[in-house]
């Protein structure tokens, strides 16, 4: 009977738990995102791993929020917890020396752009019941929610830059849900293993060159211009698996996968017409450009991880990790379109797969106050040739201090900020390339960084 009250009372407090931590970020997560790791992925998952770059992540196990890098971790966890982090990211992306023309080399008149990074808020959301405590059983079982935001994307270009008809709006949103149970069958090594129900929406803006397309009905290349939007959403299924092994009291070594997911992303196509009614024109006379359904595939990489934790004394600990994600199975982003005349958007990306490094350190002055440092190297999966205004981003470097405070037993916050410093690069896209006739030439020098500052707390209970 003690046992089954425990259980009820467990549930009872796994279900509140869980139900708030879902709707609050339902709520939140309308805010805008601007991918900070790789690609439109976005790293920012833990305070308390900010603060040493997420070296180590894999095998940190430092806290509840944690689990995202690796369930596994969630063995060395106690009691039952609730993790509440937010992120604030101000990034700064900037075009120079932009240059456009036409298929027909006519040259494109506008501005540069402007800022294309947008703020955003990014809250993440875990917790835990204690199997073990609730049950009084002997072995180590866990069970862990986190509610992330995995991927995220936001690039707004000005109206009438000279890019406008690559991207003018780009946003990109993804939920990720992820239960997960841990055990640990032997002291010292742990396994788990999780379920990801993923929600993600987008909606992608450019500009029509009415002008060039319909050249032959009286338009002016550049001039007579309309804007395409695109805009979809989807759920998508995966998994995620960890391994946490402790050779020693002072070494822990993780190991953590998850999965790619596949989504087939359904909604609207629209298209506003050009003033000069050159759309118009073509619109009644073939059919194309008329207001309709659209679906476009899109599969979220896999991730294969490794991390080292390492204890060198009761005040020092240094950690290590190195991350590769599967980046090399989006070739193009393919739009396709209800109406049988309209033909595909198409996009060249042929990304590369990528990998993320990263050291750190720990400094434990005393029970009560955490330091922590580190710095990353996040290659990024973007070529040269196929680099896209939408994702303007190449290498990043991270740069990251944080710190943490338990001022009563069961309750800490974390606090880490990290700079990101993004390795210059250019856009180089050609009229002749696939999908690119109607979009033109393009070519611009880009200049980033961004600033991410993360605030956590924790209650055990």
């Amino acid at each position: 009977m003690l046992n089954q009250a425990r259980f009820a009372a467990g549930s009872r407090r796994l279900w509140a738990s869980s139900c708030h931590v879902i709707l609050a970020t339902l709520l939140f997560t309308s805010v805008s995102q601007q991918a900070q790791a790789s690609g439109y992925a976005l790293r920012e998952q833990s305070a308390s791993a900010m603060g040493n770059a997420f070296a180590g992540a894999t095998a940190g196990a430092e806290d509840l929020s944690y689990m995202f890098f690796n369930p596994a971790g969630l063995t060395r966890q106690s009691g039952s917890q609730v993790v509440v982090v937010g992120n604030a990211v101000i990034p700064r992306l900037e075009l120079n020396n932009v240059r456009g023309s036409t298929a027909g080399e006519v040259p494109l008149s506008g501005n540069n752009g402007g800022n294309a990074g947008e703020d955003a808020l990014v809250p993440v959301m875990y917790a835990m019941w204690g199997v073990q405590e609730s049950f009084g059983l002997e072995q180590n079982i866990k069970l862990g929610l986190g509610v992330n935001v995995p991927f995220g994307l936001e690039t707004d270009y000005r109206d009438n830059w000279i890019g406008r008809y690559y991207a003018l709006h780009s946003k990109v949103e993804a939920i990720n849900v992820n239960p997960a149970i841990a055990w640990e069958p032997i002291k010292g090594f742990s396994v788990a293993a999780g379920v990801q129900a993923q929600y993600i929406k987008a909606r992608l803006t450019n500009a029509v060159d009415f002008g060039t397309i319909g050249a032959a009905a009286g338009g002016t290349p550049g001039a007579d211009d309309g804007v395409a939007k695109a805009r979809g959403d989807d759920w998508g299924w995966g998994y995620n698996l960890g391994l946490l092994w402790e050779p020693r009291s002072d070494t822990r070594l993780g190991i953590a996968w998850r999965s790619a997911i596949d989504h087939r992303l359904k909604g609207d196509g629209d298209f506003t017409l050009d003033s000069a009614g050159i759309g118009a024109r073509l619109q009644a006379a073939t059919g194309l450009f008329q207001d309709g359904g659209i679906h476009s595939d899109v599969t979220t990489p896999e991730t294969l991880s490794f991390g080292v934790n390492h204890v060198i004394s009761p005040q020092w600990t240094v950690m290590a990790e190195a991350q590769w994600t599967r980046w090399s199975q989006f070739h193009e982003l393919r739009i396709e379109f209800d109406n049988p005349v309209q033909p595909d958007s198409i996009s060249e990306q042929e990304w590369r797969d990528t990998w993320f490094l990263g050291l750190g350190a720990t400094f434990r002055p005393d029970e009560h106050w955490t330091l922590r440092g580190g710095f990353a190297w996040d290659q990024d999966p973007t070529r040269n040739r196929t680099r896209s205004p939408r994702i303007p981003t190449d290498n990043r470097w991270w740069l990251s201090i944080g710190t943490g405070w338990s001022p009563l037993p069961g309750l800490t916050f974390d606090v880490g900020y990290s700079h990101i410093f993004i390795e210059d690069s250019s856009i180089d896209l050609s009229a002749s390339d696939r999908g690119n006739r109607s979009r033109g030439n393009l070519s611009a020098d880009i200049d980033g960084r961004v600033d991410v500052l993360a605030v956590q707390g924790r209650w055990v209970f």
